[in-house]
């Protein structure tokens, strides 16, 4: 009689131990990543500087439009906030040489004395849509890089079998922010008026500040040899992704995101909500929320680990999604409607861009991930020029006609980053579908 130890023979074969062999590996919890000390700062602290960013967003981006009467005026605006995502990359170099901590910290203390200049402005009654613009252009030359410092610490803290969940945990606080900060933004105004809704923002400027004096110091990617001059650095990490197709495809759909997509749920919601659907700041809070509302249940969804595509595919698939909830978007007239279809695109949306990010992290050596993070959110310039150029096309062909051309374009687009890269991207084993 054959022994059921034997492991050659069939009962060898069904042992618990070699069934527990080919079993899948159990799924990370959702609070994985809060066993890291770091994360459990940086995760409060993001989330209060998300809550900020949103309710200034807001408040200001109605402003404007109520004083002025103006869409261009108002998709300036937008795009000033974005402007600085030229100089990501440097913000990235920064990194890697001298800490993200520190990066951290200080971009946080240099929000807070804005919003308090703005916050004293309007209690003087000195606030000017110039005031506002001018402001939104000196902390447009930070904010776009506030992402380059919250992934590039997650990755430097988190195993790569958990960086989805992080960030998709980390996610969940932009997306909690624009639900809460939007409706939060809009009702502080309606109620008590610009000056005390801003002391709000500044009140948690300051908490996400002193939060960020706890994320760990981590180390420099750069070693004293490397150091040799910023320009340098730049031009290392730029060679680094033009080949690496697994990074160029990401950049570019990125890219493609912020100019086809983001404009019409970052900037002109204002008009949409104004001039399409003829409802007040309060209607605008609720149109933003449910973008958000759908970004957050994709963001649980991933930090759940509940996605069975691979990063890279997911990627696509949903960037192809977004473009098509936006087509249908340019057709609806009324909020209702709207609400809904800005409820798929934010879902969409989050379960595109998390896995993006997922994917640059993963397929980034250490030494460069700073820099090619932030050569990430040089793609964000597409926001500022989508906007710049939806302005003028809703002047001359009206909102439905614009936002069809841009969906449209989109969703071609995406499809053509889907074949170009197919061998890196789309086959199941590539290094971009893996986790680690």
């Amino acid at each position: 009689m054959v022994s059921p130890q034997n492991p050659g023979s069939p009962q060898g074969q069904g042992s618990p131990d070699n069934l527990r062999a080919r079993l899948p590996a159990p799924r990370a919890s959702a609070f994985a990543p809060f066993r890291v000390r770091s994360f459990c700062f940086q995760w409060p602290a993001d989330l209060a500087a998300s809550w900020a960013f949103e309710m200034e967003a807001l408040i200001l981006g109605w402003y404007v439009l109520v004083q002025t009467g103006s869409v261009k005026l108002l998709v300036l605006f937008g795009a000033l906030q974005w402007l600085g995502s030229l100089f990501s990359p440097l913000f990235g170099v920064a990194g890697d040489r001298i800490g993200y901590r520190r990066l951290f910290w200080s971009t946080r203390a240099i929000y807070a004395s804005l919003a308090l200049l703005l916050g004293v402005l309007a209690a003087n009654s000195a606030l000017t849509p110039v005031n506002v613009l001018l402001i939104a252009f000196v902390a447009g030359m930070i904010r776009p890089s506030d992402m380059v410092m919250r992934y590039a610490l997650i990755a430097q803290t988190m195993p790569a079998d958990q960086l989805m969940g992080a960030l998709g945990v980390a996610r969940i606080t932009s997306d909690s922010a624009r639900i809460a900060g939007a409706l939060a933004g809009a009702g502080a105004v309606t109620a008590f008026g610009i000056a005390p809704a801003y002391a709000v923002v500044t009140l948690l400027y300051l908490a996400s500040f002193s939060l960020s004096l706890g994320v760990a110091r981590g180390t420099d990617g750069l070693t004293v040899q490397q150091k040799v001059s910023p320009l340098r650095d730049l031009v290392q990490a730029f060679n680094y992704v033009w080949h690496k197709p697994a990074l160029l495809g990401p950049m570019a759909l990125a890219f493609l995101a912020n100019l086809l997509a983001f404009p019409f749920t970052l900037g002109l919601l204002p008009y949409v909500a104004k001039n399409v659907y003829g409802i007040d700041q309060t209607g605008l809070g609720w149109l933003v929320a449910s973008f958000s509302t759908g970004a957050l249940l994709g963001s649980i969804v991933l930090a759940a680990n509940r996605i069975v595509m691979p990063a890279a595919r997911a990627m696509i698939v949903s960037g192809a999604a977004w473009f098509v909830s936006l087509w249908c978007f340019a057709w609806v007239t009324q909020m209702a409607y709207g609400i809904f279809i800005l409820l798929i695109a934010g879902f969409a949306q989050s379960l595109c861009l998390t896995p993006l990010a997922a994917v640059m992290l993963r397929g980034t050596e250490p030494a460069y991930r700073g820099r090619v993070m932030g050569m990430r959110m040089l793609a964000v310039w597409g926001l500022p020029a989508g906007l710049l150029l939806s302005g003028p096309l809703i002047d001359a062909l009206g909102f439905t006609v614009t936002t069809l051309l841009y969906a449209s374009a989109g969703l071609l687009l995406t499809l053509a980053i889907a074949w170009q890269w197919r061998e890196h991207l789309w086959r199941k084993h590539a290094q971009a579908n893996l986790e680690t």
